[in-house]
C-alpha cells in the first residue's frame, strides 16, 4: 500500500487539533476554543508565525490542518494559499474561513505537498510557511524541492520540525506516551540539529531555535484540565525555557533560498 495513502487516511480520520473542543464541529464555539487551545499549550506559535508582520503579503501554507494559523494569517491581513492533503480537515478549516467571513482572503487547495506542482500555479510566495507537517510526509527531500519552486530571494520560509533529543523522545522510548495524540502516525520523522541543517542544505538558516516541553498530565489534559506532571510543578519559569532550548520538541527553522 502506498505510504502517501496511509498518511492522507490517517488525518482524514483524525484531523489534527480535531479534538481541542468539545462543541459542535464547525461552530463558531468549536473554533474559538481550539484556538485557544493550541496557543495555549504551544505558546510559541504565534511568535513564530508573527501574524501580524504578513498584512498585505502572499503566504503559502503547507498542511493547514483545521486551519487555526491559517485564519490568523488572514485575520493579519495576509492573502493566504492553504494546502493540505487531508480532504476531512481541509473541508473543516474551509467551513471556519466561512464562520469568520475569511473565506475571500484565502484559497484552499487539496494537495500533497511532495507534487505541488502538479495543482498549484507556480509563483513566488513572500512567506511559506508549515509547522508540524514535513516530517509527516515521506519524503520531506522531495517536498522541499517543491517549497523552492515557491521562492524566490525575497521570500522566507519558516517550519517546524520534531526533534530527535527531547524530554517527548525520551518519553516514547520508554513506552508512556506516543508520537500524537492518535496513536499509529505513519510517517513521523525526527531531527538533530546537523540533520535539519542538512535537511535544508539548499536554504540559509537564518534562525534555529528549539522549544516546547509539554508539562500538563494527560489523564487531565484529555479531560480539559490543565495540571502538570509533578516534577514540573516545581520547576522555575526560566529554568523550564532554558531547558526547553536544549530538550524541546519543536525544532523552529527561518531560512531563506540560497542564491547560486
Amino acid at each position: 500500500m502506498n505510504l502517501l495513502q496511509d498518511v492522507e487516511r490517517f488525518w482524514d480520520r483524525s484531523p489534527c487539533n480535531i479534538r481541542h473542543s468539545t462543541a459542535q464541529v464547525g461552530t463558531r464555539e468549536y473554533f474559538d476554543e481550539v484556538e485557544w487551545r493550541k496557543y495555549f499549550v504551544e505558546p510559541h506559535i504565534p511568535g513564530f508565525a508573527e501574524f501580524e508582520r504578513w498584512r498585505g503579503r502572499s503566504v503559502l501554507e503547507i498542511g493547514c490542518g483545521i486551519g487555526t494559523d491559517t485564519i490568523n494569517f488572514a485575520r493579519a491581513g495576509a492573502r493566504v494559499t492553504a494546502v493540505e492533503l487531508s480532504k476531512r480537515s481541509l473541508d473543516i478549516a474551509v467551513r471556519r474561513a466561512q464562520v469568520f467571513g475569511l473565506g475571500e482572503q484565502i484559497r484552499f487547495v487539496l494537495g500533497n505537498c511532495e507534487r505541488l506542482s502538479e495543482v498549484l500555479r507556480v509563483e513566488p510566495y513572500d512567506l511559506v510557511y508549515s509547522f508540524g507537517v514535513l516530517h509527516h510526509t515521506p519524503s520531506p527531500e522531495r517536498a522541499l524541492l517543491e517549497i523552492q519552486k515557491y521562492m524566490d530571494n525575497r521570500s522566507e520560509l519558516r517550519v517546524m520540525v520534531y526533534s530527535k533529543v527531547s524530554v517527548k523522545t525520551l518519553q516514547m522510548r520508554f513506552g508512556r506516551i506516543t508520537c500524537e495524540a492518535q496513536p499509529n502516525v505513519p510517517v513521523a520523522y525526527t531531527y538533530t540539529r546537523r540533520g535539519l541543517c542538512h535537511l535544508l542544505r539548499d536554504f540559509d538558516v537564518l534562525d534555529l531555535t528549539k522549544t516546547h516541553i509539554f508539562p500538563w498530565r494527560i489523564r487531565d489534559y484529555i479531560q480539559y484540565r490543565y495540571r502538570k506532571v509533578w516534577v514540573w510543578r516545581f520547576v522555575p519559569k526560566l529554568l523550564f525555557k532554558s531547558l526547553e532550548r536544549v530538550l524541546g520538541w519543536h525544532w523552529l527553522a527561518v531560512a531563506r533560498l540560497r542564491e547560486l
